[in-house]
């Protein structure tokens, strides 16, 4: 417990000890009622004085209709009608319910500060004479060079200069997967360094390095309100106001009506009945189950989905989340491994196979796409880069690369087709590049990329939950069918172009139920725009992606297609939790206010139709703490 919370459990013993002596004292010693009143006015004051300050200052500034002013006027009100121990028992049992909510919030951001244990306490900094001097992250500077000892936390990211060591990065992503990492290396903040010294050079400074913006995402998450939160909010706003007027009217109507001789003679005409079934009304429909349970409830998921490695921006993408029907999938890096090797070579006749691969290595030499890497890992060993110059790359297509003077073509059959080249096509399975020199067909390369160890469970495990799964690629359809078919996805579209796969996304949206989303997943890098356009982008192999963590609403912060199941799981707990409290709380209260305006709820059910219903509703909320499990 905190200070305050310490402090509030005493008051409260305190009160009861004293309400019990009271109430002892009133029961076997006759006293008159300005004395009785006395002894209950000790425990009444000793427990509500701040609720009464709160109350009053809620007047003064305007801001009447709280839960303070609530109790207040109910407990007040009690007290007039003689009814003290009610009274003093309302505004005990209140502050039992306060304290409890406290608790379960602290606790629930305790949750959160342990993702926030990646924040680096200190950094270790290498001077110009070589001493080592520990000092704040934020006061180095990019160049800077500091030393990362044995179970330090990473505390911004930059390239190892010298040392090897396993980085730990579970803090980031929820599962304890060790990283090699040696000189050349690069690394993020956030991660642990498990057992070498490390020297490295700083890229970034902290405000733009990979924990802070972690942290800054997990902070502001709670700003962005899911549309049920929102809704409570408008809801108390104006709920309060209304039971205050009804209570009053309860007051006030059925006296003057029993004056008047219009009640039939079967109700109580007597004003201080009325009263007190006003005042029980209020105790019963103060809102805090609702206005403190929902928010908690999408706090404890988002906190919990960011200890499983699952950051999502704010409670309106997990509620979006929950009702997601169809999951697009981008096919290189998401589903598939995205390390490519070359799997097949087909050189035309009269040329040959080092001839077909030397003049696509060259021609691919200044990308740093996956398929161009592996071109270059296998031939281009001994090859001069400054051989090929002037590259243009078409999208959608491939590049065209002048090689000792000469036009290299190296791309799909649609950039042969566009320059005119004759090309035979390839059989093979995986992604197929034809080459092409000075107008010449030279032959094709087939590359080939396996899909990830858990990404056939990850679409089992979304049609489980069911959610209708698309894969739209820019490879050949020989290249993504074999793919599609071993991992089971129910749509495919290959060929595509980046405009391409924004206009199956908006086809998507429009065919889709009014009632159901679509989440796209991909790299947040080269699918921006398709990113932006789904009603919930999810950025897939996002551990140190500036773009990714930018561009997405949701960031799996590893390659683990399968953490998107669980981000589903636990936004469709989120929400099942939150209905549960919205019908329950309303429900109750519903019930008893009727029971208190007929006379047959009295101020003690009150108690339980307020502090009951929602130590109940913050207890069902709390579950969401367990939520990366």
């Amino acid at each position: 417990m905190t200070k305050k919370q310490k402090k509030t459990l005493r008051r409260i013993l305190l009160a009861a000890v004293l309400a019990v002596c009271a109430a002892l004292l009133t029961h076997f010693v006759p006293l008159p009622w300005y004395l009785a009143l006395a002894a209950w006015l000790v425990p009444y004051f000793t427990i509500g004085y701040d609720v009464l300050r709160k109350a009053l200052l809620g007047i003064k500034n305007g801001e009447v209709f709280d839960e303070n002013f609530l109790m207040a006027v109910a407990t007040v009100g009690a007290m007039a009608l003689g009814e003290y121990g009610e009274g003093v028992a309302v505004m005990l049992f209140y502050q039992i319910g306060e304290l409890f909510q406290s608790y379960a919030v602290g606790k629930s951001r305790r949750s959160i500060t342990e993702l926030m244990d990646i924040r680096p306490d200190s950094a270790n900094l290498q001077t110009a004479d070589g001493e080592i001097k520990t000092v704040s992250p934020e006061e180095v500077h990019i160049g800077d060079v500091i030393v990362i000892r044995p179970g330090e936390k990473v505390p911004l990211d930059g390239v190892v200069q010298s040392g090897e060591s396993t980085l730990n990065t579970a803090a980031l992503t929820g599962e304890s997967k060790p990283r090699r990492v040696g000189p050349g290396d690069g690394i993020i903040s956030g991660c642990v360094n498990a057992d070498g010294l490390l020297y490295v050079r700083v890229s970034k400074p902290y405000g733009e390095s990979t924990v802070a913006k972690i942290l800054e995402l997990v902070e502001n998450s709670s700003l962005k309100k899911a549309k049920v939160e929102n809704f409570i909010t408008k809801f108390a706003r104006w709920y309060t106001p209304a039971v205050c007027y009804a209570a009053l009217a309860l007051a006030l109507v059925p006296p003057l009506a029993g004056m008047a001789g219009l009640l039939p003679a079967a109700w109580p005409a007597g004003w201080g009945v009325w009263i007190s079934r006003a005042l029980t009304f209020l105790v019963i429909s103060c809102p805090c189950a609702l206005v403190i349970s929902i928010p908690l409830t999408f706090f404890g998921g988002i906190g919990g989905a960011s200890r499983a490695g699952i950051l999502v921006k704010g409670g309106n993408y997990l509620e979006a989340l929950a009702h997601t029907g169809v999951a697009v999938f981008d096919k290189t890096g998401t589903l598939t491994r995205g390390v490519f090797t070359v799997t097949a070579v087909a050189p035309a006749p009269g040329v040959t196979e080092n001839e077909l691969g030397e003049a696509a290595a060259l021609a691919e030499s200044f990308s740093g796409h996956p398929i161009a890497k592996s071109l270059w890992e296998r031939w281009g060993a001994g090859l001069d880069r400054a051989r090929a110059a002037d590259a243009r790359e078409t999208a959608g297509q491939g590049v065209c690369t002048q090689v000792d003077g000469a036009a290299v073509l190296a791309g799909n059959a649609r950039l042969m087709e566009a320059h005119g080249i004759a090309c035979t096509p390839a059989e093979a399975a995986g992604t197929v590049v034809y080459v092409a020199k000075g107008g010449r067909y030279l032959g094709s390369i087939a590359i080939g990329d396996e899909p990830k160890p858990t990404a056939k469970d990850a679409i089992a495990g979304l049609k489980g939950q069911g959610v209708r799964t698309v894969m739209l690629t820019g490879d050949a359809e020989a290249a993504a069918a074999p793919v599609a078919a071993a991992l089971g996805v129910d749509e495919m579209h290959a060929g595509l172009l980046p405009a391409d796969k924004v206009a199956q996304v908006e086809r998507l949206l429009a065919a889709k139920g009014d009632k159901q989303n679509l989440a796209f997943v991909g790299d947040g890098i080269n699918d921006a725009p398709v990113l932006m356009r789904a009603d919930v982008g999810i950025a897939m192999g996002a551990l140190g992606s500036d773009a990714a963590i930018e561009a997405a609403d949701v960031v799996l912060m590893d390659d683990d297609p399968a953490k998107l199941c669980r981000a589903m799981r636990i936004a469709r707990k989120c929400m099942a939790i939150v209905w549960q409290n919205i019908i329950f709380a309303l429900g109750i209260k519903a019930l008893f206010l009727l029971l208190g305006a007929l006379g047959i709820a009295n101020m003690w059910w009150a108690v339980f139709a307020d502090v009951g219903v929602m130590v109940l509703a913050v207890l069902n909320a709390t579950r969401m703490l367990a939520a990366q499990k």
